[in-house]
Protein backbone atom coordinates (compact mmCIF):
# COMPACT_ATOMS: atom_id res chain seq x y z
CA UNK A 1 0.00 0.00 0.00
CA UNK A 2 1.75 3.24 -1.11
CA UNK A 3 2.56 5.49 1.82
CA UNK A 4 1.48 8.54 -0.18
CA UNK A 5 -2.07 7.18 -0.34
CA UNK A 6 -2.05 6.39 3.36
CA UNK A 7 -0.86 9.91 4.18
CA UNK A 8 -3.50 11.42 1.89
CA UNK A 9 -6.24 9.34 3.52
CA UNK A 10 -5.16 10.31 7.04
CA UNK A 11 -5.04 13.97 6.05
CA UNK A 12 -8.66 13.86 4.91
CA UNK A 13 -10.05 12.24 8.07
CA UNK A 14 -11.25 15.47 9.77
CA UNK A 15 -13.11 16.77 6.71
CA UNK A 16 -14.50 13.37 5.73
CA UNK A 17 -15.60 11.76 8.99
CA UNK A 18 -18.00 14.44 10.19
CA UNK A 19 -20.50 13.69 12.95
CA UNK A 20 -23.48 14.11 10.61
CA UNK A 21 -22.02 11.82 7.96
CA UNK A 22 -21.14 9.10 10.46
CA UNK A 23 -24.60 9.34 12.05
CA UNK A 24 -26.35 8.95 8.67
CA UNK A 25 -24.11 6.02 7.74
CA UNK A 26 -24.96 4.31 11.03
CA UNK A 27 -28.67 4.94 10.44
CA UNK A 28 -28.41 3.45 6.96
CA UNK A 29 -26.55 0.34 8.09
CA UNK A 30 -29.01 -0.13 10.97
CA UNK A 31 -31.95 -0.09 8.53
CA UNK A 32 -30.30 -2.38 5.97
CA UNK A 33 -29.12 -4.98 8.51
CA UNK A 34 -32.51 -4.92 10.26
CA UNK A 35 -34.19 -5.96 7.00
CA UNK A 36 -31.56 -8.58 6.17
CA UNK A 37 -31.79 -10.11 9.65
CA UNK A 38 -35.56 -10.03 10.11
CA UNK A 39 -36.70 -10.73 6.53
CA UNK A 40 -34.04 -12.11 4.18
CA UNK A 41 -32.51 -14.63 6.56
CA UNK A 42 -35.88 -15.89 7.84
CA UNK A 43 -37.67 -16.14 4.47
CA UNK A 44 -34.69 -17.39 2.41
CA UNK A 45 -34.89 -14.41 0.09
CA UNK A 46 -31.39 -13.37 -0.82
CA UNK A 47 -29.61 -10.40 -2.35
CA UNK A 48 -27.06 -10.41 -5.11
CA UNK A 49 -23.42 -9.43 -4.73
CA UNK A 50 -21.63 -9.46 -1.41
CA UNK A 51 -24.84 -9.08 0.62
CA UNK A 52 -26.17 -12.28 -0.92
CA UNK A 53 -22.86 -14.02 -0.27
CA UNK A 54 -23.19 -13.15 3.44
CA UNK A 55 -26.52 -14.96 3.56
CA UNK A 56 -25.17 -17.92 1.59
CA UNK A 57 -22.21 -18.38 3.96
CA UNK A 58 -24.51 -18.02 6.96
CA UNK A 59 -26.78 -20.78 5.62
CA UNK A 60 -24.18 -23.37 4.55
CA UNK A 61 -21.36 -22.78 7.02
CA UNK A 62 -23.21 -21.13 9.91
CA UNK A 63 -20.81 -18.19 9.79
CA UNK A 64 -22.71 -15.13 11.06
CA UNK A 65 -22.74 -11.95 8.91
CA UNK A 66 -21.15 -10.06 11.82
CA UNK A 67 -17.95 -12.00 10.97
CA UNK A 68 -18.18 -12.40 7.19
CA UNK A 69 -19.12 -8.75 6.57
CA UNK A 70 -15.71 -7.25 7.47
CA UNK A 71 -13.77 -10.20 5.99
CA UNK A 72 -15.40 -10.01 2.55
CA UNK A 73 -15.50 -6.23 2.47
CA UNK A 74 -11.87 -5.76 3.48
CA UNK A 75 -10.85 -8.30 0.83
CA UNK A 76 -12.75 -6.39 -1.85
CA UNK A 77 -11.39 -3.03 -0.68
CA UNK A 78 -7.80 -4.29 -0.74
CA UNK A 79 -8.29 -5.56 -4.29
CA UNK A 80 -9.72 -2.22 -5.40
CA UNK A 81 -7.52 0.11 -3.34
CA UNK A 82 -5.76 1.58 -6.35
CA UNK A 83 -9.09 2.33 -8.09
CA UNK A 84 -10.93 3.98 -5.16
CA UNK A 85 -10.40 7.41 -3.66
CA UNK A 86 -9.32 7.88 -0.07
CA UNK A 87 -12.65 9.39 1.01
CA UNK A 88 -14.49 6.32 -0.27
CA UNK A 89 -12.14 4.04 1.66
CA UNK A 90 -12.51 6.02 4.89
CA UNK A 91 -16.29 6.12 4.72
CA UNK A 92 -16.49 2.48 3.71
CA UNK A 93 -14.41 1.48 6.74
CA UNK A 94 -16.98 3.25 8.91
CA UNK A 95 -19.94 1.65 7.13
CA UNK A 96 -18.41 -1.83 7.13
CA UNK A 97 -17.72 -1.62 10.87
CA UNK A 98 -21.22 -0.32 11.48
CA UNK A 99 -22.77 -3.13 9.41
CA UNK A 100 -20.90 -5.74 11.43
CA UNK A 101 -21.87 -4.17 14.76
CA UNK A 102 -25.55 -3.92 13.85
CA UNK A 103 -25.63 -7.51 12.58
CA UNK A 104 -24.23 -8.55 15.95
CA UNK A 105 -26.77 -6.37 17.75
CA UNK A 106 -29.80 -7.82 15.93
CA UNK A 107 -28.50 -11.34 16.63
CA UNK A 108 -29.00 -10.65 20.33
CA UNK A 109 -32.75 -10.20 19.91
CA UNK A 110 -35.56 -12.51 18.76
CA UNK A 111 -37.21 -11.70 15.39
CA UNK A 112 -38.84 -8.28 15.51
CA UNK A 113 -41.11 -8.68 12.48
CA UNK A 114 -43.80 -11.26 11.67
CA UNK A 115 -42.69 -14.36 9.77
CA UNK A 116 -43.39 -13.61 6.11
CA UNK A 117 -42.45 -17.07 4.80
CA UNK A 118 -46.01 -17.59 3.59
CA UNK A 119 -45.99 -14.26 1.73
CA UNK A 120 -42.71 -14.29 -0.24
CA UNK A 121 -43.71 -11.47 -2.60
CA UNK A 122 -44.44 -9.16 0.34
CA UNK A 123 -41.18 -10.26 1.95
CA UNK A 124 -39.28 -9.50 -1.27
CA UNK A 125 -40.82 -6.05 -1.57
CA UNK A 126 -40.39 -5.14 2.10
CA UNK A 127 -36.87 -6.55 2.21
CA UNK A 128 -35.96 -4.52 -0.86
CA UNK A 129 -37.31 -1.40 0.83
CA UNK A 130 -35.16 -1.90 3.93
CA UNK A 131 -32.01 -2.61 1.92
CA UNK A 132 -32.69 0.13 -0.64
CA UNK A 133 -33.29 2.88 1.90
CA UNK A 134 -30.49 1.75 4.20
CA UNK A 135 -27.85 1.31 1.52
CA UNK A 136 -29.05 4.48 -0.21
CA UNK A 137 -28.32 6.50 2.92
CA UNK A 138 -24.81 5.06 3.08
CA UNK A 139 -24.10 5.64 -0.63
CA UNK A 140 -25.44 9.20 -0.40
CA UNK A 141 -22.74 9.96 2.15
CA UNK A 142 -20.05 8.70 -0.24
CA UNK A 143 -19.46 5.29 1.31
CA UNK A 144 -20.46 1.72 0.54
CA UNK A 145 -22.63 -0.73 2.42
CA UNK A 146 -20.28 -3.53 1.45
CA UNK A 147 -17.69 -4.72 -1.01
CA UNK A 148 -20.13 -4.76 -3.96
CA UNK A 149 -18.90 -1.46 -5.36
CA UNK A 150 -15.24 -2.33 -4.92
CA UNK A 151 -15.68 -5.79 -6.43
CA UNK A 152 -17.59 -4.42 -9.42
CA UNK A 153 -14.81 -1.89 -10.06
CA UNK A 154 -12.18 -4.65 -10.04
CA UNK A 155 -14.19 -6.80 -12.46
CA UNK A 156 -14.81 -3.82 -14.73
CA UNK A 157 -11.09 -3.00 -14.78
CA UNK A 158 -9.95 -6.55 -15.49
CA UNK A 159 -12.59 -7.37 -18.12
CA UNK A 160 -13.10 -3.88 -19.59
CA UNK A 161 -16.83 -4.32 -19.06
CA UNK A 162 -19.10 -1.42 -18.31
CA UNK A 163 -19.56 -1.09 -14.55
CA UNK A 164 -23.29 -1.81 -14.85
CA UNK A 165 -22.47 -5.15 -16.47
CA UNK A 166 -20.02 -5.96 -13.66
CA UNK A 167 -22.74 -5.30 -11.08
CA UNK A 168 -25.12 -7.59 -12.98
CA UNK A 169 -22.47 -10.29 -13.17
CA UNK A 170 -21.92 -10.33 -9.39
CA UNK A 171 -25.65 -10.29 -8.64
CA UNK A 172 -26.52 -13.14 -11.01
CA UNK A 173 -23.49 -15.19 -9.91
CA UNK A 174 -24.51 -15.07 -6.25
CA UNK A 175 -28.17 -15.68 -7.06
CA UNK A 176 -27.09 -18.70 -9.11
CA UNK A 177 -25.06 -20.06 -6.18
CA UNK A 178 -28.04 -19.40 -3.92
CA UNK A 179 -30.00 -22.01 -5.91
CA UNK A 180 -28.12 -24.55 -3.78
CA UNK A 181 -30.35 -23.69 -0.82
CA UNK A 182 -33.16 -21.51 -2.17
CA UNK A 183 -35.86 -22.89 -4.52
CA UNK A 184 -36.12 -21.43 -8.02
CA UNK A 185 -39.40 -19.66 -7.27
CA UNK A 186 -37.83 -17.90 -4.31
CA UNK A 187 -34.88 -16.84 -6.46
CA UNK A 188 -37.49 -15.11 -8.63
CA UNK A 189 -38.60 -13.21 -5.55
CA UNK A 190 -34.95 -12.42 -4.88
CA UNK A 191 -34.81 -10.76 -8.29
CA UNK A 192 -37.73 -8.59 -7.15
CA UNK A 193 -35.74 -7.62 -4.05
CA UNK A 194 -32.67 -6.77 -6.16
CA UNK A 195 -34.73 -4.56 -8.47
CA UNK A 196 -36.56 -2.76 -5.64
CA UNK A 197 -33.42 -2.17 -3.59
CA UNK A 198 -31.42 -0.92 -6.60
CA UNK A 199 -34.19 1.49 -7.59
CA UNK A 200 -34.55 2.85 -4.04
CA UNK A 201 -30.79 3.27 -3.68
CA UNK A 202 -30.87 5.60 -6.68
CA UNK A 203 -33.88 7.51 -5.32
CA UNK A 204 -32.30 8.04 -1.89
CA UNK A 205 -28.91 8.92 -3.39
CA UNK A 206 -29.88 11.15 -6.31
CA UNK A 207 -33.59 11.92 -5.98
CA UNK A 208 -36.52 10.74 -8.11
CA UNK A 209 -35.58 12.42 -11.46
CA UNK A 210 -32.02 11.03 -11.54
CA UNK A 211 -33.25 7.65 -10.32
CA UNK A 212 -35.67 7.43 -13.24
CA UNK A 213 -32.85 8.22 -15.67
CA UNK A 214 -30.74 5.51 -14.04
CA UNK A 215 -33.20 2.91 -15.34
CA UNK A 216 -31.88 3.55 -18.85
CA UNK A 217 -29.54 0.84 -20.23
CA UNK A 218 -25.98 1.04 -18.95
CA UNK A 219 -26.68 3.01 -15.75
CA UNK A 220 -26.68 1.89 -12.16
CA UNK A 221 -26.10 3.84 -8.97
CA UNK A 222 -25.16 6.93 -10.94
CA UNK A 223 -22.49 5.28 -13.11
CA UNK A 224 -22.33 6.08 -16.78
CA UNK A 225 -22.11 3.76 -19.77
CA UNK A 226 -18.35 3.61 -19.58
CA UNK A 227 -18.33 2.39 -16.02
CA UNK A 228 -17.18 5.71 -14.61
CA UNK A 229 -18.38 6.88 -11.26
CA UNK A 230 -16.88 10.32 -11.37
CA UNK A 231 -13.82 11.58 -9.54
CA UNK A 232 -12.39 9.22 -6.99
CA UNK A 233 -12.81 11.64 -4.14
CA UNK A 234 -16.22 13.11 -4.96
CA UNK A 235 -19.10 12.44 -2.61
CA UNK A 236 -22.53 13.81 -1.88
CA UNK A 237 -23.26 15.37 1.48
Amino acid sequence: MPWAKVHDMLRKIPETLTFKRILLIMLGTAIATFGLHNIHQRVDITEGGVLGMLLLLDHWFDIPPSITTPVLDITCYLLAWRFLGSRFILLSIVSTTSMSLFFGLWDLFPPMLPDLSGMPLLAALLGGVFVGIGVGLVVRQGGSSGGDDALALVISHLTHWRLARAYLFTDLTVLGLSLTYIPVQRIAFSLVTVFVSSFLIDIVKDGVPDAMRSLLPGRRNGNDDNGNNGSDDTHQA
